[in-house]
């Protein structure tokens, strides 16, 4: 029977040691000031991003049934999925962690690579350009260079924050729960202000079948809403009691995501005729047409203009969705950041990544450099895509969902193989129905983000097969119609330098797991 690994600052002798002397190096930089209440709303800001929401009402009725079904088949299979394993195994660097214990290195840092990399991409991509629409909608234009200056602000400031100490660092993500939540409700109060006055769009019964080809279109970015429950687990040795509180935020957080997803979707779906609802725009016009109920008008052509108490409340929802913008990149960079110094100092890239901040407490390279990539991949998309915001948008953040769930199509399986591995680790909480009960949740966590990486690479996958209504073509992005070369092409051959990147980091590490291999025969 294979040894359980160590938990312990200090790695064990046996033959299948948790991390490298890398990270034991670095791990007494560490700071334990992360409580319960931090996990829930770090997870709160993980799992309620405002970047996908339009996306999703633009669908029309029938996306809140598929969140609902979405939500027993595969958001609480997840749950359960990291729930475990961050129970378990609550090591610092997570995922890496997890993968590294059931595959080895090697597998773990190229899959950790695309992890950590999907973060700079959707803060230079779909979070970034979203905040500058919002900020030239409701405040000022921003012409040619200040399109530029404007977003590398956005990134910056939250490299920025995403640099600082946990004990400063996690109000960020505590800021950015409380501004969802506030910001969510008073749209949601707005709207039954508005109807009350106006009424609102019928939804007819039959607009809430789910079909096929609203499930294409629909799964990436439902899914993309519903991931992030392992980001705390990064961070589990800077957690008090890692093994009582993951768990424990997961439930309460999910049940908060599915509450503050839901009634914003039906809320835009009541103000804002479906043809009009773009997945860029969709929650800026609709808060725009609300807030017209405190003072505004809306002209014939569905031009919106605020004035009086509407422009005053416009401009705070604005300002709080940008920062709810910026807070779920932070967010996600905090948790993602930690893992990816772990891999590097535990031998899977360079090492001089891996350091841990002995001011901060926190992987200070990693962050810039994140940074530095967001920054250049900002540059790059606004050029190739003459600034086309929509066309940005979409080739963004399918970017960005692909390259996450190819990470997560390695990770999940890692729940059964270390069930398997290590029997008797302690754990905490575990998946009910054994062994059983652990391959499903992990064949259906694993079977719905590996169907997602294919419709996005490939959108409109099996539409008009077997008899099924629709064309496939109609699942491109309304940024890409009749252009599924070009859309494809920017996605795939950003995935294919990412793992070529992950390999070149693996090989980079090759030092440092030649000294760890000499110090365990030395030391033997």
């Amino acid at each position: 029977m294979t040894q359980a690994p160590s938990l312990s600052p200090t790695p064990p002798a046996g033959d299948e040691p948790d991390l490298s002397e890398g990270w034991g190096e670095q791990r007494s930089r560490l700071r334990k000031d992360l409580r319960r209440l931090d996990v829930l709303f770090f997870l709160i800001c993980t799992l309620v991003g405002l970047d996908t929401i339009g996306s999703v009402a633009a669908q029309g009725p029938q996306g809140l049934t598929w969140m609902v079904i979405l939500a027993v088949v595969f958001f609480l299979p997840y749950g359960l999925l990291v729930a475990e394993l961050g129970s378990a195994f609550p090591v610092q660097g997570g995922p890496y962690v997890w993968t590294r214990l059931a595959f080895g290195r090697l597998v773990a840092g190229v899959n950790q690579l695309l992890y950590w990399i999907s973060n700079p991409v959707w803060v230079g991509g779909s979070l970034c350009i979203i905040a500058l629409t919002t900020w030239e909608e409701f405040f000022t234009p921003l012409p040619g260079v200040w399109k530029y200056v404007a977003g590398f602000v956005f990134i910056w400031g939250g490299a920025l924050a995403v640099v600082q100490s946990v004990r400063i660092g996690k109000w960020v993500p505590i800021a950015g729960a409380v501004a969802r939540v506030v910001l969510l409700g008073f749209f949601l109060v707005s709207v039954v202000v508005y109807a009350a006055e106006h009424g609102v769009h019928a939804l007819p019964a039959g607009e809430f079948t789910p079909t096929y080809a609203g499930f294409v279109a629909l799964v990436p970015v439902l899914i993309f809403n519903y991931v992030g429950f392992e980001l705390p687990s990064s961070a589990a040795e800077e957690m008090k009691n890692p093994r009582r509180d993951i768990p424990l935020s997961i439930l309460r957080s999910g049940l908060a995501a599915v509450l503050l997803y839901g009634g914003p979707i039906l809320g835009i779906l009541f103000v804002l005729p479906s043809q009009e609802i773009g997945s860029l725009g969709g929650f800026i016009d609709a808060c725009k047409a609300v807030f017209t109920v405190y003072g505004g008008s809306i002209a014939a052509d569905g031009t919106v203009t605020l004035t009086g108490l509407g422009s005053v409340f416009g401009g705070l929802a604005a300002a709080g969705l940008i920062i709810g913008l910026l807070t779920s990149g932070v967010t996600w960079a905090m948790g993602a950041h930690r893992a990816q110094a772990v891999a590097c100092a535990d031998g899977a890239g360079p090492a001089w990544l891996g350091r841990i901040s002995e001011k901060h407490g926190t992987p200070v390279r990693v962050n810039i450099l994140s940074a530095v990539l967001g920054s250049i991949l900002f540059v790059v998309a606004l050029n190739l895509t003459g600034g086309d915001g929509e066309k940005y948008f979409a080739a963004g953040l399918g970017l960005t969902i692909s390259t996450t769930f190819i990470s997560y199509v390695i990770t999940f399986p890692s729940l059964a193989v270390l069930r398997r591995k290590y029997p008797d680790q302690e754990r905490p909480y575990a998946v009910p129905g054994g062994r059983v009960g652990a391959w499903i949740v992990t064949a259906l966590s694993t079977g719905f983000v590996a169907f997602t990486v294919v419709v996005l690479v490939w959108p409109g996958f099996g539409v008009g097969w077997f008899g099924t209504a629709g064309n496939p073509a109609d699942s491109l992005p309304e940024s890409f119609a009749g252009q599924r070369l070009p859309y494809t092409l920017s996605q795939v051959l950003p995935l294919l330098l990412f793992v070529v990147i992950g390999l070149v980091f693996y090989a980079c590490g090759a030092r440092a797991r030649r000294r760890a291999r000499d110090g365990a025969v030395g030391g033997r």
